[in-house]
């Protein structure tokens, strides 16, 4: 169960990501990002983000780059939240394909 201080981290590791991967989108090459969930632990220690990738076929190679820089991206969010947070949390990076479930759920259903 989460609780609302978790919850209220949650939200804004969100959005600040959300801002980060924002600005770097002129680096990905027309590759949009989205971060569509945070989960954080009970102990606020970890920070479960879940990536949605558009096109979806550059996901994991995309994943992968942002977990091989995860401590950057750490350290951006850290910058940003210094004022609300007094550890930012480890970040771990997940890829969202709840979209291609829908999209494949989908086309089943229209044959």
């Amino acid at each position: 169960m989460e609780t609302n201080r978790q919850a209220k981290i949650a939200r804004l590791i969100q959005k600040e990501l959300s801002e980060i991967f924002r600005l770097q989108t002129a680096k990905t090459h027309g590759v949009m990002i989205t971060v569509s969930t945070v989960n954080v632990t009970a102990d606020l220690s970890i920070a479960r983000a879940y990536i949605s990738v558009f096109p979806s076929d550059k996901g994991p190679e995309m994943i992968e780059s942002i977990n091989k820089s995860a401590q950057t991206v750490r350290y951006e969010l850290a910058q940003r939240v210094r004022h609300q947070l007094r550890k930012t949390p480890a970040l771990q990076f997940y890829l969202d394909d709840s979209l291609d479930y829908i999209d494949n759920i989908d086309k089943l259903l229209g044959k």
